[in-house]
């Protein structure tokens, strides 16, 4: 990741160099939008996304965080159920969103399927008052919670019709089978 930033911003500057070495050519949009380019690799953790003029837009990972700290709380299983594909991932290329509001809405039926598996009364409750159900009754860790509530938040922004990148959807076909047998796995531990 080092080693691509420093390459991008070499570059970047390079250009910004030839662009300046003659001296009719003045700072310009141009010079400034490779400036921006320059730095950008180094303030990229600072920042959600970036709209460059001409409707060029930069997303950066909140999904893959959401991976790494699922996984480091144990939520991905390496056993992923294999006959039948889920149908978040039917729509995955023709409609990210789709995709990812399919996907939150199975990650709910799981956690409804772990308190009913375990007598709790959850009646029709959200998914945070599920988290929050399952956490107190030791169904679930502090991190495990967490790591759901904020994969549920970022999972939202697709049912609310957010604007997803294509990447999501590669994301949710990666992340969300092995999230869904850990799930799985803890009805059946019941």
């Amino acid at each position: 990741m080092r080693i691509t930033q420093i390459v991008i911003t070499l570059v970047a500057l390079s250009i910004i160099a030839v662009h300046l070495r003659w001296p009719d050519l003045r700072i310009d949009p141009i010079t400034l939008t490779l400036l921006l380019v320059a730095a950008i690799p180094w303030f990229a953790k600072l920042l959600k996304s970036l709209e460059l003029p001409g409707g060029w837009k930069i997303e950066f990972q909140e999904l893959q965080k959401a991976k790494k700290r699922a996984d480091e709380a144990g939520l991905l299983s390496g056993k992923i159920r294999s006959e039948t594909p889920y149908s978040f991932q039917l729509v995955a290329d023709e409609d990210p969103n789709l995709a990812l509001a399919g996907l939150r809405i199975e990650i709910e039926k799981r956690l409804s399927q772990i308190a009913e598996s375990y007598q709790v009364d959850s009646g029709r409750s959200s998914a945070g008052s599920l988290l929050r159900m399952l956490g107190q009754r030791d169904l679930l860790s502090l991190q495990e919670q967490s790591v759901l509530a904020d994969m549920m938040g970022l999972l939202n922004g697709a049912v609310h019709g957010a604007k997803i990148d294509s990447r999501a959807a590669v994301w949710a076909m990666d992340v969300g089978p092995r999230l869904l047998a850990s799930l799985d796995e803890k009805i059946k531990q019941s």
